[in-house]
C-alpha cells in the first residue's frame, strides 16, 4: 500500500468511527425518551387519586362512574379556566408599572368565585353520582370529597406538619 491509500483508508476509518459514535448516541438519547413515555403510561395512578379510587369499584359500575366524572369536570372546566386567567391577569398587572391594587383585588375575586363556582359543580355532581352507588361503591368513592385540587399532596403535608 502506498502512503497515499493508507491515508485515504484512515480518513475512511475516523469518518466511519465517527459516524458509529454518532449513531450509538443518537439511539441511547432517544431510547430513553421513548422509555419515559411508556413508563408514564404503564404507571400506576397516583396513591388516593380519583383514578385509584374508581379502580377500586365494582367493575359492573366503574365506567359509568368514570364517565359522570369526566364529563362532571367538563362542564366546570371554563369556570376553572377562567379563575386561572383572571389569577394571571392579577398577578401582570400587580407586576405592572401602573400598579392597581383596587383592580387587582377586583380580578382575584373574580378568580376565586369562578373557582368555587368550578368547585361545586364538580361536588354537587359528585354527590349525585355517590347517591347511585351502592354503599360498598359509596364508601370507596366518598373520599372524591376531600380533595382540594392539584396541591393535594402539599396541602396534606402542610396539615400534619406540626411546625404549622
Amino acid at each position: 500500500m502506498t502512503s497515499g491509500t493508507l491515508k485515504i483508508a484512515l480518513v475512511a476509518s475516523v469518518a466511519l468511527n465517527l459516524f458509529a459514535v454518532g449513531v450509538a448516541a443518537t439511539l441511547m438519547v432517544t431510547g430513553v425518551q421513548v422509555e419515559k413515555p411508556v413508563e408514564a403510561h404503564h404507571r400506576q395512578p397516583p396513591a388516593g387519586s380519583a383514578m385509584m379510587l374508581i379502580g377500586e369499584l365494582d367493575p359492573a359500575v366503574r365506567g359509568r362512574v368514570r364517565e359522570t366524572l369526566r364529563a362532571s369536570a367538563l362542564v366546570a372546566r371554563p369556570d376553572f379556566e377562567e379563575a386561572r386567567q383572571k389569577r394571571r391577569e392579577a398577578a401582570r398587572i400587580a407586576s405592572s408599572d401602573t400598579f392597581d391594587g383596587g383592580r387587582v383585588t377586583a380580578l382575584l375575586a373574580r378568580s376565586r368565585a369562578a373557582e368555587l363556582r368550578g368547585r361545586a359543580r364538580l361536588e354537587a355532581d359528585a354527590v349525585a353520582l355517590l347517591g347511585t352507588l351502592e354503599p360498598a361503591d359509596r364508601k370507596a368513592l366518598s373520599e372524591i370529597l376531600t380533595r382540594r385540587g392539584r396541591g393535594i399532596a402539599r396541602d396534606q403535608a402542610r396539615d400534619t406538619d406540626p411546625a404549622n
